[in-house]
Order: structure tokens, then sequence, then C-alpha cells
């Protein structure tokens, strides 16, 4: 199991992301908006969010589903003790998986939560 288990340790609470959206700092790009707040443990929590101007719930959870494995994939290089609530945007519906994934990283590096990593590292593989 991974640290930050979206089943175990996510944001689930409606009062968990307010006070993500309230105290924490955002970044955005096309797909995505992340917010961002230290919490004061040694773990990770994350909250996605995917509204119905999305798409059908197949396509919500899809977008939802490409998110997590994005996370989950890249674990070992995201800092602890954060809380992050990720909100996709309309133009995730239907994108593929590197479209996400490149866009979870992008907005991990935004918020210096992702780890430097030394040149020459290869893409974790799938």
């Amino acid at each position: 199991m991974w640290p930050f288990s979206l089943s175990m340790f996510g944001l689930k609470k409606n009062s968990d992301f307010a006070a993500v959206y309230h105290s924490g700092k955002s970044y955005a790009n096309r797909y995505l908006i992340m917010y961002a707040m230290k919490n004061g443990t040694d773990s990770m929590r994350i909250g996605i969010s995917v509204s119905k101007k999305v798409g059908n719930s197949v396509v919500r959870h899809r977008v939802k589903r490409l998110i997590k494995e994005s996370c989950r994939l890249h674990e070992i290089q995201f800092k602890q003790g954060y809380d992050l609530a990720i909100i996709a945007r309309k133009a995730a519906a239907g994108r593929s998986y590197d479209e996400i994934e490149s866009a979870v990283l992008h907005l991990m590096g935004l918020h210096h939560i992702r780890l430097p990593h030394e040149e020459g590292e290869t893409k974790i593989l799938h």
C-alpha cells in the first residue's frame, strides 16, 4: 500500500476540502487545478474532485482514475506532509494518461512538492 492511499487517507469530508481551498495555495494548468496546504504530519492526503461539467459518470470516473494512478506511480517523487485537492477541468475529459500524468507532475513541481530528480532519470515504467 502506498503512503497516501486515496481510499484510506484521502480527503473525504467537505470540511477537509474547504480547509485546503481556504488556506492552501493554488496553481492550475490546462487540465487540472491543484490546491496544496501543509498538514503538519508525515503523510500526504489527496482529494480529487471531478464535476458533472466534465462529463457523464464514466468520463468523470476515468479522469479520477488517471489522476489517482499518476499520483500512485510517482509517489516516491513527492514530499510528504501535504493535503492536496485536485480539481479536474472540462478539458481533462478524453485526455490520455500521459497528458494527465504530465499535468499532475507539472502542478506538483509548481507547488515544490515534487522532489528534484537526478539528471538522466528515466520515466517510471507502467
